[in-house]
């Protein structure tokens, strides 16, 4: 469970840093382009190639890609009723429609699953959480930035994004059969192991906890909607209507009652999409996801 206690100390040295005078008071910013130029795509370099396209992926890649569809359908259609703004409807899908499915789902599934439950959890993190980061939640965020974007920029956006561009070619190679040299893939996963301490870092450097903020009652709304609303509606899904069973769908309900990405919120406060408040909802939705998880772990063995 050391990657749990990573995500903690990495959060914790955020916090700690905004009370060092010598750090920058912007220097999240430079750590979120590490994250989005350097680490991220060697994630996908990484481990893209080596996913096995198989029938078996289909109940853990709905996580991802029916999860983030369905948090854009509930706050696209609950923020225009509301009036919220669009960079507010744009945080919130992104952050609540992404789940931290590998750094906190992976020890957190092998524990609970072991090794079979992992495999069903790197599939719902690779070509699940991660790719449509790289896709969908880069269009939301183009979309939402600045209101209605021109099509030309949105794609000029994706293409562009780093992490899209080292997708893209990890595709080919995996459809070639192919993949890097030994001593290449070694430097890619130590670059790509960095996320999570990084990542979260800047997140803490980010995070203020301001009871009178009026960010409390979004923040509520969004990990409710994370944390319960779209595990109860995989659980409807996958056990009742299809009559799942096993622990690849035990695995995947689990996956998808996940804390907010934190590579997500990373993307979000690069665009400008309220980094307050996707700060708010990893810093207090990765210890709040312990207790939850609890709930639907419980739920799972009992029905």
């Amino acid at each position: 469970m050391d990657n749990i206690l990573l995500v903690f100390i990495s959060l914790l040295m955020g916090l700690a840093l905004q009370r060092v005078i010598a750090f920058p008071k912007n220097g999240y910013m430079a750590l979120n382009q590490f994250v989005i130029y350097i680490a991220l795509p060697a994630l996908a370099l990484y481990y893209i190639p080596k996913v096995s396209v198989t029938t078996d992926l289909l109940y853990p890649l709905g996580i991802a890609w029916i999860g983030f569809l369905l948090s854009f359908v509930f706050f696209y259609t609950l923020g225009k009723k509301m009036g919220w703004s669009n960079r507010l409807i744009g945080c919130l899908i992104i952050t609540a429609g992404l789940g931290n499915t590998s750094f906190v789902g992976f020890p957190i599934i092998q524990a609970l699953y072991g090794e079979e439950g992992l495999k069903t959890a790197i599939i719902v993190d690779q070509p699940g959480s991660f790719v449509v980061m790289a896709t969908l939640g880069i269009i939301t965020a183009g979309i939402f930035a600045k209101g209605a974007s021109k099509g030309s920029d949105i794609l000029k956006k994706i293409i562009f994004f780093p992490p899209f561009i080292a997708f893209a070619l990890a595709c080919v190679m995996n459809v070639l059969h192919l993949d890097f040299h030994n001593n290449f893939q070694s430097v890619f996963m130590k670059l790509g192991a960095t996320v999570t301490p990084v990542a979260l870092v800047s997140v803490g450097l980010q995070l203020k906890i301001d009871r009178h903020s009026r960010h409390w009652k979004f923040l509520s709304l969004g990990l409710f909607f994370k944390l319960f609303l779209t595990p109860a509606f995989f659980f409807v899904l996958y056990r009742i209507i299809l009559g799942g069973k096993g622990i690849t769908v035990d695995a995947s309900i689990l996956e998808s009652a996940m804390a907010p990405m934190i590579t997500g919120a990373i993307l979000a406060s690069n665009y400008g999409l309220k980094p307050k408040l996707s700060s708010m909802m990893v810093g207090v939705g990765i210890p709040l996801s312990f207790l939850s998880l609890a709930f639907w772990y419980y739920i799972l063995i009992s029905f």
